[in-house]
């Protein structure tokens, strides 16, 4: 079978600390004179004389000797944790940016859904992106123009098809940026965790067509932290670690190997430096702890107590809006329940605002909630429809002891995510 992607000692490096820039996007008149400063910049760096707006330098490796091969028509999965190197890969394999080191051999043209914001330009109308995305795939304006309906009632966005994209809500880019990397038939097709930024219908109508795409036989690389996704529509997954490939194989021994091997076992978790993106701020992630009823940490809860999860963090700078969440999962990655701390109304209203400072965010999941099993919470900061500042859908797990549970007299296992203690009446109505 014809190989799609070959990619050999990959390696990306970074640097840390380099010139600050005021504009996402330059214009000639900058870009000549940041030609003409050059020089400049040389000779202060040289003489120890820095120039304003430049820091400290150093590097790190995103990714390092990362090889495989991808044949054409496979479904590969990318799972990772953050800042493990998944989303630079992809940049990498879409030709978004250039590896430091390695060759990477594709095979096709390629659509990519990377970041929202990623293959628009802000100042085009929607219909006027649809096109020139097709001419970037090689397609002529006849195979662009047979499928520009199908997109755009797709994406939803008809009514503002002829507006500049820089208008748009980043639910309606989502929307429309997928809608063109899924229909304008690309050989291959290269998905990030943007999906995320969408409400739930419209994820489970992109997963749809994911798996549409799938089954056409094109071939498929999927980057995503819903495991159920993944082990829905990839037939094998890669497992990232700190920019390395720990792992190749079937999707459902990669992901039992990664959710294994990437929680902590002490019932708390601490986010290093350089699992915190840059683009958190003013949000700073700083631990996330799971507490037995007498608030010790602990990674085994009982079923019949309460737990409390505790999440940790600090804003460098005011916030409006905000909501802390928490994700609860099954380690196969089913959504067994989701919470905000501002859901109350009283909790919304006293703290919309909240000043600079660090904080605990703090909620209680009742007794009698959990069956027998591993979970996993992940932890979400944002402010609804504006944006996210922090994700981690894996951040950390814990197991459950059903001693005492409801049932347990009985000896075959209960099936699903949840072991209630309901409420039972026995009546007998004949005499």
């Amino acid at each position: 079978m014809t190989t799609a992607i070959s990619v050999k000692n990959l390696g990306k490096q970074y640097r840390i600390g380099a010139a600050q820039t005021k504009f996402k996007y330059g214009m000639l008149r900058e870009v000549l004179v940041d030609a003409a400063m050059t020089p400049v910049r040389i000779y202060r760096s040289l003489t120890g004389k820095g120039a304003r707006g430049i820091t400290n330098t150093s590097s790190f490796w995103a990714l390092k000797d990362i090889s495989f091969d991808l044949e054409e028509g496979k479904v590969l999965g990318i799972v990772g944790r953050n800042g493990a190197g998944k989303s630079t890969l992809l940049k990498i394999l879409s030709r978004v940016t250039e590896p430091t080191l390695g060759t990477v051999t594709v095979r096709g043209r390629v659509g990519s859904l990377l970041e929202v914001g990623t293959g628009f330009h802000p100042e085009l109308t929607g219909r006027e992106n649809i096109f020139m995305n097709g001419a970037i795939l090689g397609m002529k304006n006849a195979e662009i123009e047979s499928k520009f309906d199908e997109i755009v009632d797709f994406s939803e966005v008809s009514q503002f098809i002829d507006t500049p994209v820089k208008r748009y809500s980043s639910g309606m880019y989502l929307r429309l940026a997928f809608a063109v990397a899924a229909h304008l038939e690309p050989e291959i097709l290269v998905v990030d965790e943007v999906l995320a930024v969408g409400d739930a219908e419209f994820q489970k109508k992109c997963l749809g067509k994911m798996g549409d795409v799938a089954q056409q036989g094109r071939t498929v690389l999927f980057v995503s932290h819903n495991m159920s996704a993944i082990l829905r529509l990839t037939q094998e997954a890669l497992v990232l670690n700190k920019g390395q490939l720990i792992m190749r194989g079937p999707t459902q021994e990669a992901v039992d190997f990664y959710l294994s091997s990437g929680q902590t076992q002490a019932g708390e978790r601490i986010w290093d430096a350089d699992e915190i993106p840059a683009s958190s701020q003013p949000f700073t992630p700083i631990n996330l702890k799971i507490k037995n009823k007498i608030g010790k940490v602990v990674d085994v809860v009982r079923s019949t107590e309460p737990v409390t999860v505790e999440f940790e963090y600090q804003l460098d700078a005011p916030i409006t809006g905000l909501r802390i969440g928490f994700y609860l999962s099954t380690m196969r990655g089913e959504y067994v329940l989701t919470s905000f701390d501002t859901d109350a109304p009283e909790m919304f209203d006293q703290f919309d605002s909240r000043k600079a400072g660090r904080y605990i965010s703090r909620a209680e999941i009742p007794a009698d909630i959990f069956n027998e099993g591993r979970y996993s919470i992940g932890v979400n900061a944002s402010s609804f429809g504006v944006r996210r500042y922090f994700m981690d859908e894996n951040a950390i797990a814990f197991n459950v002891d059903i001693s005492g549970a409801p049932g347990t007299q009985w000896p075959e296992p209960r099936v699903g995510p949840v072991r209630p203690r309901l409420n039972w009446k026995i009546e007998k109505i004949d005499k």
